[in-house]
């Protein structure tokens, strides 16, 4: 994981979450995917700083669906 990322069985089940918070990384990703900017998710999340999000999401960019273009 990263400095930001922790995976701790006694926090949140044991999933990939922000350290020292009870913020999944999952859910951070879901708000990315969705459409929402890192300024947005840290206006959600306001215990992150911008800075933080993006380095999380650079960290997990492999698991981010990429958009297929459209053909027509």
């Amino acid at each position: 994981m990263t400095d930001l990322i922790a995976s701790n069985p006694s926090v949140c089940h044991g999933k990939p979450s922000v350290k020292g918070t009870r913020i999944m990384v999952a859910n951070i990703l879901s708000l990315k995917v969705g459409g929402y900017s890192e300024e947005q998710i840290a206006d959600y999340y306001p215990s992150l700083k911008v800075d933080d999000i993006r380095a999380i999401l650079e960290q997990t960019k492999h698991l981010i669906p990429e958009e297929e273009p459209d053909d027509e």
